[in-house]
């Protein structure tokens, strides 16, 4: 069985962005676009609703791009128990009320066992002081957290 990959919002994001003119950025895309053409069929990649949400804000045609990019992947069930450890994320991390949604990409993939959580986000999910704190309040309700990472990890 492939591992589960969970694709957060910036994964898509990347993918499909103009350029960048900032070098890291473009990297970033680079390295995702790597991913996505060389690595993803190695996995056995999900989403919820709530990177379809995200991914269908902004631009319209740009919209359209990361929804395009997604189609066709399943999406997770958002279960009780995902708002229940999203919210104990928010409050214990702590997760900032803007960063909401960042808890609960979290938590929809541990409550689904999920083993990797893919993501350009190192602010609110891929962040190096936050992972630990993220990882044992996952593990304090019952759920072993994802391996966090971004797509060079996986590469």
């Amino acid at each position: 069985m492939k591992p589960r990959v969970y694709i957060e919002t910036s994964i898509p994001s990347y993918l499909t962005a103009r350029r960048s003119r900032d070098l890291i950025a473009t990297a970033n895309q680079e390295l995702t676009q790597e991913w996505w053409e060389t690595r993803k069929n190695d996995f056995y990649l999900v989403i919820s609703e709530f990177v379809l949400r995200e991914a269908s804000a902004g631009d319209p045609i740009a919209a359209s791009n990361r929804l395009e990019a997604i189609s066709g992947i399943p999406e997770l069930n958002i279960t009780d128990e995902v708002g229940l450890l999203a919210r104990i994320l928010i409050e214990q991390v702590p997760i900032p009320q803007k960063a909401q949604l960042d808890a609960f990409h979290i938590a929809v993939a541990a409550v689904h066992g999920v083993d990797y959580l893919l993501t350009w986000n190192c602010t609110h999910i891929n962040n190096a002081v936050l992972r630990p704190i993220i990882e044992a309040l996952c593990r304090s309700q019952g759920y072993e957290p994802p391996i966090i990472c971004t797509p060079q990890e996986l590469l």
